[in-house]
């Protein structure tokens, strides 16, 4: 029978391998969050002229956008990253027209347009009826900054065709990261009472370690591919270090389970060789039910939608760490806390008396 407990100082050491590096990039600012915790404008961009991400950001500090970024997202598609604009709710502001070409005085005064964005827009013409400054078909919302940033970027690189733009608060970021922390520590504290009343203390807090460990892997493994590679993580991120924490938790219940009953259908063996046969007996079963998961998110990754790449990878890299702790972490940390239990009870007895040890 192959003795997986007798090898648990190198599961410890593996494990301290994996999440150390982790940790000292998560301290250093590894972390790369998107707008959805920072607060921010994402505005994703083709410009008929096909101009670098350079060329644009060059320009965008002319304009008075000195903390923009710029990146290319592959082929003409630009992605485009200021402080947060355009916060003001748009449904009460009404689509104007462009000023076009017209016979001198067919304009009434009123709807002349003004170099600064009136707050109560009068004219009723429709944005379809005339084409914006570049020649674009889209319609163009007046009084708004950015399409004050459009119109100048359209002037230097052509007409723009946008993908999509989306902008988040600083203060809507902000509740977002608390909301966020709130959720996972709530999930934290049920899990381990839940763990703590139906397997007891020791079972509970092991279990718990071992979340914490799959919660470091992943968060950590994000921190140092943000560092050197610049990868963000969005607000599905949360939900997949949710989802990680239960299918973790899920395959230590499931080895936990086996180990109380081995427990009594072996009572009097020691406490190390029950949770030896108890991962032997499961790990088939873990192994397959991880694997199937494995190879659908490794498909979502390769050829699923960009949008939720980060949410696939979080998934993928944490129930691969959630497997291993829950085989590896989880019931070794039970195993060497027995036996520390054990060495200091027997340094309390008399020295006459032989202790029976807990492990071969």
């Amino acid at each position: 029978m192959y003795d997986i407990v007798g090898k648990k100082r190198w599961y410890f050491l593996f494990s301290a391998l994996i999440t150390i590096p982790g940790l000292v990039f998560i301290l250093i600012g590894g972390l790369k969050p998107t707008i959805d915790f920072t607060g921010g404008t994402v505005w994703q961009v083709t410009f008929a002229s096909n101009p670098t991400a350079a060329q644009v950001q060059a320009r965008l500090v002319q304009l008075g956008h000195p903390e923009a970024t710029v990146k290319s997202l592959g082929g003409t598609v630009l992605e485009i990253r200021t402080n947060p604009i355009d916060l003001l709710p748009q449904a009460t502001s009404t689509p104007i027209a462009l000023p076009s070409a017209a016979p001198s005085g067919s304009v009434p005064a009123s709807a002349t347009p003004s170099p600064t964005p009136s707050p109560k827009p009068s004219a009723t013409a429709t944005p379809a009826a005339s084409p914006g400054a570049s020649g674009s078909p889209a319609p163009v919302i007046a009084g708004t900054k950015l399409d004050d940033l459009r119109k100048a970027l359209v002037a230097s690189f052509g007409a723009a065709t946008t993908r999509q733009v989306n902008t988040v608060g600083p203060i809507v970021g902000s509740d977002l990261i608390r909301s966020s922390a709130i959720l996972i520590v709530i999930g934290e504290i049920f899990i381990l009472l839940y763990l703590w009343f139906r397997f007891g203390f020791r079972f509970g807090t092991a279990a718990i370690v071992a979340l914490l460990h799959d919660v470091v892997v992943v968060v950590g493994l994000f921190a140092i591919l943000g560092y050197f590679f610049g990868l963000e993580f969005d607000a599905l991120f949360v939900t997949a270090l949710l989802t990680i924490i239960g299918f973790s938790v899920h395959d230590t219940i499931v080895v936990f389970d086996r180990i109380r009953e081995n427990r009594i259908r072996h009572a009097g063996e020691p406490f190390g060789a029950i949770v030896n046969h108890s991962i032997l007996q499961t790990l088939a079963r873990s192994i397959s039910t991880s694997l199937t998961v494995l190879i659908t998110l490794t498909a979502l990754l390769l050829l699923g939608p960009v949008s939720i790449r980060t949410f696939t990878l979080a998934l993928l890299i944490g129930i691969l760490s959630g497997t291993y702790s829950s085989i590896f972490n989880a019931s070794q940390i039970l195993v060497a806390w027995y036996e520390w239990d054990a060495r200091r009870k027997a340094q309390g007895r008399p020295a006459g008396r032989a202790v029976r040890p807990l492990s071969r």
